[in-house]
């Protein structure tokens, strides 16, 4: 039974990285956040447009209302989480630097 190198199976990792860095545009914690609030406030007004779109006798149904406010809790509560989180390492931050 032979066996052959895996050299060949393996990505040359130098490559890969250049590649990485030249295509990805960087973004910001601060563009990834806006981001972040655009889309939780798009669930929102979606929700709430569904809502009384119900309310009013439009053409939607109680488990399409049902989703989207769940949707929107969803990612707001995902919101939420990542502010706390930001918060307690901007905390842990100022403690370490006293």
């Amino acid at each position: 039974m032979q066996i052959n190198s895996i050299q060949g199976l393996i990505p040359d990792l130098t490559k890969t990285s250049e590649i990485k860095q030249t295509s990805i545009p960087s973004m910001g914690f601060g563009n990834v956040l806006t981001d972040l609030i655009g889309s939780v406030n798009d669930d929102q007004l979606n929700a709430a447009k569904v809502t009384n779109d119900f309310v009013t006798g439009g053409n939607v149904e109680i488990h399409e209302v049902m989703i989207a406010g769940e949707k929107a809790k969803t990612s707001l509560d995902l919101l939420m989480e990542i502010r706390n989180k930001a918060v307690d390492m901007y905390k842990e931050l100022n403690r370490i630097q006293i």
